[in-house]
């Protein structure tokens, strides 16, 4: 089994359903480290952040596509929790994937701020392949193209989003049944 960072290197990357940010960082120092560290310079990313040819624009980049600029200097935990999701998706991205994995992104997040995470997961690179795990299926069905429905672990349905909507099965499940977890 590859270590994590060899997955990252090979373009597997994950979220958490519980964020995982760097604190006492701020959105940019925070994108920095990332795509420091992705570029070879993880540990000299302070000194060299400001000579690494294209950084500052990949960072101003994903502060734009994530919305993140109206609070680039806070630091990461006194972020609304809607814009800590949104970089931490952005973190994700920045990491260059192939294919990324986003366990419920919209879990926790105030129905405010949960229309711009879809707006924002709508908008991620068409060749990153996307595995979303989520429970709000009106953001699955907005988001996804096929879906897997797991029921105790194992495959109970797949298909398109029509499919998956109309299936009685699933309806019995997922989307209101009784007498079921």
């Amino acid at each position: 089994m590859l270590k994590r960072e060899r997955r990252v290197h090979r373009g597997l990357v994950r979220t958490f359903q519980i964020n995982q940010l760097f604190g006492e960082l701020n959105v940019v120092e925070s994108l920095g480290l990332v795509i420091s560290e992705r570029r070879g310079h993880g540990r000299d990313w302070f000194r060299t952040a400001g000579t690494l040819a294209g950084m500052e624009d990949e960072i101003a980049g994903l502060v734009g596509d994530f919305g993140l600029d109206t609070v680039l200097d806070q630091p990461c935990s006194s972020l609304p929790y809607g814009k800590q999701r949104l970089l931490e998706i952005a973190l994700a991205i920045a990491c260059k994937p192939k294919v990324l994995l986003l366990d419920e992104p919209a879990a926790g997040v105030p129905e405010a701020d949960r229309h711009e995470v879809l707006a924002r997961l709508s908008a991620l690179p068409k060749d990153v392949s996307i595995l979303l795990i989520e429970h709000d299926m009106d953001l699955v069905f907005n988001f996804a193209d096929r879906i897997s429905v797991l029921v105790a672990g194992a495959l109970f349905a797949e298909g398109t989003v029509a499919e998956i909507s109309t299936d009685p099965r699933v309806k019995e499940v997922y989307l209101g049944g009784a007498n079921h977890a």
